[in-house]
């Protein structure tokens, strides 16, 4: 089992910076010169908020002006990189990364579904819009929350930011958990092998911020449900086993 390795992204760590130095405000003009807007929500009709290296959306090149919907399959190479918002949901997909968005089961309760194939992203839901998150080793039902998850054939990091997430391993029903975190309390691996039962794994916090999903909340005209020092967040509040 490999472990997953810390970003080092010199753009993503100038946005933090600029973020952390004056949350939204000389940040915006900071944000304005990588990315082209500052921070806030979209313009009606726009999906996009930045585009960076190779992305594409249904095998079609990406650019500020390209629309994602429910249905849209969403793929960056290892240069690649997006934020996007679709309806009250916001995400930062990495490089190297496939993520689809479902359209829901009619009859099924959920608002939102999303199936991480491989990769890493940042998301945020609307208060109240059950959302199931599916991975390669992992099933997870939320609602109202920001979650961040890495995931690969053999394990998927997932760290519940703030809300409620009720987490299951694919390979085994019996491995499941449900985490109530208003500060990335519990970040977890969810393994494809193991014991039964025992397949769900306490985890470090690692590779996203606060200030990270400070932006991606904004572009849907949220905010966190918490307050971080005006300083890089590049660990946990508290310690971790």
């Amino acid at each position: 089992m490999r472990p997953f390795g810390i970003l080092d992204d010199p753009r993503r760590r100038i946005l933090i910076q600029a973020l952390a130095a004056g949350f939204f405000s000389s940040a915006g003009n900071a944000a304005a010169q990588l990315f082209g807007r500052s921070p806030g929500p979209l313009p009606a009709g726009q999906s996009v908020y930045r585009v960076s290296g190779a992305v594409s959306v249904n095998s079609q090149p990406a650019t500020i002006q390209t629309r994602i919907n429910p249905g849209d399959t969403v793929e960056t190479a290892p240069n690649g990189e997006i934020i996007f918002a679709v309806a009250e949901e916001a995400f930062l997909l990495r490089g190297g990364s496939r993520m689809v968005i479902e359209s829901p089961p009619a009859r099924s309760g959920l608002v939102t579904a999303m199936r991480l194939v491989t990769g890493k992203v940042l998301s945020v839901f609307g208060k109240g819009r059950p959302t199931r998150i599916v991975t390669a080793t992992s099933t997870i039902g939320i609602r109202g929350t920001g979650v961040y998850a890495e995931t690969d054939p053999e394990q998927t990091y997932f760290c519940t930011c703030y809300g409620v997430a009720d987490v299951t391993a694919n390979s085994d029903p019996t491995s499941k958990q449900t985490v109530v975190a208003t500060h990335h309390d519990n970040p977890l691996y969810i393994l494809a092998k193991g014991k039964e039962g025992g397949r769900i794994r306490r985890a470090p916090f690692i590779n996203h911020t606060d200030q990270e999903l400070m932006l991606i909340e904004s572009l849907v005209g949220r905010t966190p449900p918490f307050v971080f020092p005006l300083q890089d967040y590049n660990a946990p509040r508290r310690d971790y086993p």
